[in-house]
Parts: structure tokens; sequence; C-alpha cells
């Protein structure tokens, strides 16, 4: 987990999980250049109203397959693979300089990547590169010392036992303070240690499995090696156990328990906080949140029960796992089959240079992303953001004004927020500046670590400091968005706002259809389930009366229904719970789209039909192609179960069937797979 992540859990993102693409086949067949809709992409033999994602999506389905080495292919991974072409350009560029200044971002940039390129070098290395922490910690005789050695593995990328990072106060947003947050496993999510069915108990099998090829690599014994898989196994059973569900996570009250560190030390009393908060130089202590108490708590008594040496075999596990990918071809391949084969169904892994021009961007993003936005993004694309930004509030606020549900006096209240949201739109203002981050041809592994430790380090170092208010929570040259409730502001990377988001040549009605929908999206999660709970200020505050926040449970309930009841695979379904905050965006950013869309047309005309398709035809289309995709069976069951975003075909079908115009464009009547009566549509925002 890398410490971006940490410092902005609390928001809201487009689309989760979705990293740098590995496809070699042809963009032009998969993203037709120019404007509009490609009707080719289409499948007009199935009927709208049973399947609109087939409907608008078959064509692209058929034409384009899943490539080998992915989990999930579609819209976003298709951009993503362009973006990364575009990166790899600027990164071969670099690699090839000779004389280059050194803490620059070309020296930082080359140096980075063509380590991570000489494989031979790699290979000749094997595990030496992290043999000297494995025997730090194989050496340590006390609990403190393993202290002191898991902060100094917070540095670098590992995080045993739980997460400490800085965020801001949810009560009052200009404070920035310490987290505590549980963590520590192996496993994706705590389900997986604790649900009783035939696929989580093959894959805890095939877990304990991987740990012992990993000791085993690691240059333990056989017979060794299965003591240790199972003493770590038994340990992150018990963390698993005491953790919160994802569910449960997604209440800020929650998660939100004000702590100092004596109060820590008085109820958590075995674990040494103190040694624990100097060894990471935290000296501001005063407020701490501690998002699990119960959590940490059990922690401390798991942690002072267990006998050192399992202690050790799970720290040791702990930094194999996090630098596998980054050592020689049989860590790699072993982690990958684990990871990627057995949990996400992907048998072919993606080629050196695409997994290192991820590692440069990942590592590196803000010299990779200045370098990347000076070359590709034009600046009439953020002049159009702006504009359509500004329409999209006025469907909003103008949305509010005639919610039957809410009173006077809560309405101006989220008129105010409305207000009050922040936009960013293609790359920050301020960069971060790399130049003391000391990167070399050499060594690979120590390249990753100094680039944690100075994240990381940074990250803690705005503890008791004023917020910042020009950081981004994404690089410019990521393909997603996403809202942030303490900061209460909505945020376009560049990487987004190119086809089939967002595209200068079209018309309105797929420009409001796809980035118009992404706009809305976001913003209407100022106001979903988790972001109401939040003032214009980004504060935890109760700004509603009881009475509008029931009806709005109320309203919210009918697509808990409805994505309940959504089917996946025949026997599986969406958890309607757990992706309520993305549905409720995903319904009021239509919504609202359409709306603008409308403002739009009164201002300046309704467009005549295109290709024999209507403006709302268009729209609609232009959303649901948006959501295209493939997605292995594996990979599917897997984001049932971890991601708060509904999948792609449920983003459309259910998404669309709420919206009154769907009917009217597509001649949906009852009888259709898809058809809901009028009066069990959902409208919120």
């Amino acid at each position: 987990m890398k410490i971006q992540n940490f410092i902005y859990l609390g928001a809201l993102a487009l689309i989760a999980g979705c990293g740098q693409t590995t496809n070699e086949t042809n963009t032009e067949t998969e993203m037709k250049k120019g404007a509009g809709i490609d009707l080719t992409n289409m499948n007009t033999e199935i009927k709208a109203g049973d399947d609109f994602f087939t409907y608008a999506n078959g064509g692209w389905l058929e034409k384009n397959p899943m490539p080998e080495e992915y989990s999930r292919y579609g819209a976003f991974e298709v951009l993503g693979k362009k973006n990364q072409e575009e990166i790899k350009t600027i990164v071969e560029e670099i690699s090839a300089m000779e004389s280059v200044e050194k803490g620059s971002p070309e020296q930082q940039i080359r140096d980075f990547y063509n380590a991570g390129m000489d494989t031979i070098r790699i290979e000749d290395l094997g595990i030496k590169p992290i043999e000297p922490l494995l025997n730090e910690i194989k050496e340590l005789t006390t609990k403190d010392e393993l202290i002191t050695v898991q902060a100094k593995l917070n540095f670098i990328g590992t995080y045993p036992l739980f997460v400490v990072f800085s965020s801001q106060d949810d009560k009052n947003s200009t404070e920035v303070i310490a987290n505590m947050m549980q963590g520590g496993l192996g496993l994706p999510d705590r389900d997986y240690y604790t649900r009783d069915d035939e696929r989580t108990n093959n894959i805890r099998v095939e877990y304990v499995q991987h740990l012992n090829k990993m000791f085993v690599l690691a240059a333990y014994s056989e017979t060794e090696a299965i003591i240790m898989a199972d003493k770590v196994m038994g340990f992150e059973t018990e963390l698993a156990k005491a953790s919160m569900t994802m569910l449960e996570r997604r209440d800020p009250h929650a998660t939100y328990n004000i702590y100092n560190l004596e109060k820590l030390k008085a109820e958590i009393p075995q674990y040494n906080f103190e040694a624990y908060f100097n060894a990471l130089n935290i000296t501001q202590t005063e407020k701490i949140n501690i998002r699990q108490p119960q959590f940490m708590a059990s922690m401390d008594s798991l942690f002072a029960a267990t006998d050192i040496e399992t202690l050790k075999f799970y720290f040791l596990w702990n930094v194999l796992n996090s630098n596998a990918d980054k050592l020689n071809k049989d860590f790699v391949n072993q982690s990958f089959y684990f990871y990627s084969t057995v949990l996400s169904g992907v048998d072919k892994m993606k080629p050196r240079w695409k997994k290192m021009i991820s590692s440069t961007n990942g590592n590196l993003g803000d010299p990779v992303g200045k370098i990347y936005v000076e070359k590709y993004f034009p600046a009439e694309s953020k002049e159009r953001m702006v504009a359509l930004v500004r329409n999209l509030k006025l469907a909003l606020g103008e949305s509010i004004n005639n919610l039957d549900w809410m009173s006077p006096e809560t309405k101006l209240k989220a008129q105010e927020k409305l207000g009050s949201i922040n936009l960013k739109v293609g790359y920050p203002n301020v960069w971060k500046d790399y130049s003391s981050v000391d990167i070399n041809a050499e060594t690979y592994v120590q390249n990753t670590w100094n680039c944690s430790s100075y994240s990381y380090k940074r990250n803690l170092d705005k503890i008791g400091k004023p917020v910042d208010r020009e950081e981004w929570g994404m690089n410019p040259q990521t393909v997603n968005a996403y809202y942030s409730p303490n900061m209460n502001e909505i945020v376009f990377p560049a990487a987004i706002l190119q086809p089939p988001f967002f595209d200068a040549e079209a018309d309105d009605a797929v420009n409001y259809g796809a980035i118009g929908v992404v706009i809305g999206h976001e913003m209407t999660h100022g106001f979903d389930d988790q972001g109401r709970l939040y003032d214009k200020d980004g504060n935890l505050n109760e700004w509603w009366n009881e009475e509008d926040a029931a009806n709005f449970k109320t309203k919210t309930q009918i697509l808990v229904e409805q994505y309940n009841n959504y089917s996946i695979l025949d026997s599986l379904h969406v958890d309607g719970e757990l992706t309520l905050g993305e549905n409720i965006a995903d319904n009021g950013g239509l919504y609202i789209a359409y709306a603008a869309l409308q403002m739009s047309y009164e201002q300046n005309g309704e467009a005549s039909d295109i290709d024999g398709l209507s403006s709302d035809q268009r729209f609609l289309i232009s959303y649901a192609q948006l959501w295209r995709q493939h997605i292995r069976p594996k990979t599917l069951m897997r984001r049932l179960q971890e991601d708060v975003h509904s999948p792609g075909d449920a983003r459309v079908n259910a998404g669309v069937a709420n919206l009154p115009w769907w009917y009217s464009a597509f001649d949906v009547k009852e009888g259709d797979a898809n058809y809901i009566a009028p009066e069990n549509r959902a409208k919120i925002w």
C-alpha cells in the first residue's frame, strides 16, 4: 500500500484499482479517434430495455477480446494504455540521455527506469538487496527492538500490524493530525480469513502454500517454511478477526476516535507507542485519531501474547511480500502467481518494460507528471472543463431548490456547500520537489525505498501544520477523478480529459453523457451517504435536521435494494450497502449532467439527430460506453467482495433504469428485463 492511499483515505474516486495497462493490441481499434459515438461499438440486436450495457457495448466487446495479462479491460484501461505509451515515450527519451544533473527529474527518471530494466543485475543480486534487513529482524531479541524496526519498515513502504499517517482532522479540517489505522494482512481484506465458503477456503489454502514457497525462496528449509507459514497465517487470522469490515469502515463517525499519547498508552498499554512514535520522529501526539480502537486493543493483546519468534516470522514475511516484485524472477513469479492468478485469474504477466513504466510513474509521480502535462495536456481542455463544472453546479443548485423531501433550512446549507466546492483540473499549481531523493542506476530496490521514505517522511511532517490546499491526491497522468470531503473539492487529472471521457470535437450530448456525468458523479459525492455528513468547510458536522436525514435514508434505501437484487454470474449479487456511496454518485451524476445538458440547449439550441441517434440517445450511449469492460470471473468475485464500486454492467443497467428519459429514448416498456415502475425508481439529487 502506497502512502498516497493513506493521505486520501476519505477521497471518493470514480473507479478503484485502475492501474497502468499492459496490452499490445491496436488502440485505434479499441478507441476510435475523432468525435462522437462509434456505432460499430454497439450491438443493436440486443434489446435496450433488456441489457443496455450490451446494447451500447456489444460490438466493442466482440472486437476487443480480453487480453491475457488483464484482470479487467475496458474504457479506463484502453485510455490507460494510450497514457502508458505516452509516458513510455517520455521515459525512453530520458533514459537514453548521457549528461544530466544529479537530482534533476531527468536524472531520477533515467536512473530509476534503467535500474529496474537491468534484469541481469537483478538476477545476479537475487535476495541480496533485502538480506541486511532480513538479518536485522532475525537477530532481534526483544519486542521493543521489533517496534523500532517496525518504524524503519514503514519508511520503506512496509506496514506490519497497523499504519500511521497524517490526515485532516475530520472535525477541524484546517488541522492535520496523526491517524492510526488497522492493517497488517497479507490477504486483501479481513473477510478472506473469516468467511467459510468453498472459494475463500481454497484461497486460504493457496495463501499458506504461497507463504511456504516464499520462505523457501528466502533460503529456509521446507520444514522451517511450513512452521513459519503456519505461524504467520495464525497471527494474521487473529488480526483479521479484530478488524472492522469494509462496510463498518464506511461510517466516518465510527472511525473518528481522538486520543492523545497518554490515553493511548493507558488504554493500549502493552505495545510501546512512545518508542514507536519516537522512531517515526512524530512529536505532535496530543491529537491522534485511532480509526479502529477495538482493533488496536486486540492487536495490543495479541502482540503481548505472541512469542518473539512468531512475531519475527511475521515481520520477515512482510518484508518479503512488499519487496517480492522488485527481486529476481523466482520471487516475482511466485508473487504474481498468488496475487494475480489465484486471486484475479490472470495467467500472463506483463512485459518488464511495462512494469517499469508503471513503477517509475508510481514512484516518481510528480517528476514524470510535470513532463507529461507539458507534452500532452492542452490548455483549452482545462478551460472547457471549468465551463462544464460551472454548468453542472448550476444544475445541481436548481435540483436542490426543487427537492420535495428537504426543508428550506437544510437546502440553504446544501447550497452553501455546493457553492464552496473547489475545482482542480489538469495538474497542480505547485509540484513536489523530489531533488533530495537519491536515485542511481544500479540499486532498484534501494531506489524504491528512497522514494517511499521521501513520501512517508513528507506525509508525517505535515502533522501539526496547516493544511496544504494546493496538494493533489492523484498524479496528473492518472486516468481517474475524485472528491475529497475534508477539502470539499473535486479533482480531474489531465489524463482523464481525453476521449471517450472528454472529446473537444464531440457534440454536447456525448460530452455531457461522459465527462459531464463524471463531474456530476464527483460533485454528488459531497452529498452521498458519507459526503453529506461533512459541511461546507470539510468538517464532520451534522448540518441536516432529523426529518431531512430520515427522508434521505428512505430515498437511498431504494438504491440499496435495487443493487442488492442485481445478479452477477447467476448466483452472486452486488452489495447495495457497500456500494451505496458510488451508486448515489452515479444516480446524481446522470440526473445532474442531463439537466445541465438541457440548460446548454436552452442557451445554444438543441442539436439535431446525428447518425440516426437523438441527443437523449447519444447522452445515454455515451454514458454506457464509459463502463464497457471485460472482467475475469475471479476478478469480478474479488471486486464484489472488496470494491465500493458496482461492476460496469450494473453501473449501466441499474443506472439508466432509474431515468425517465431512458424509457422514452429507447422505447422501454413494462416486461423488458430492466424495466422499473415509475414509483420504484430512484432520484435523490
